[in-house]
């Protein structure tokens, strides 16, 4: 029963991509361990407050991935 978490900064990430995401990360799970797995592959997203997340001494928000995404 694989399990697959993702942590990441709230508010980044919108419904539809998340589920792209929950998608993607179950296809690549089962491209190894077998597609027999599929019904019993769980993918969740944990959103972390933006600010309450720390990079390098400092708090990081949705804006801030944006900028990085941009580059």
């Amino acid at each position: 029963m694989p399990l697959v978490q993702i942590t990441g900064i709230g508010g980044y990430l919108s419904l539809e991509q998340k589920k792209e995401l929950i998608a993607r990360v179950t296809d690549a799970i089962l491209s190894v361990e077998g597609e027999g797995l599929r019904d019993v592959t769980w993918v969740t997203i944990e959103d972390v407050q933006p600010g309450a997340w720390g990079i390098g001494g400092k708090p990081v928000t949705a804006d801030d991935l944006r900028r990085l995404a941009e580059r």
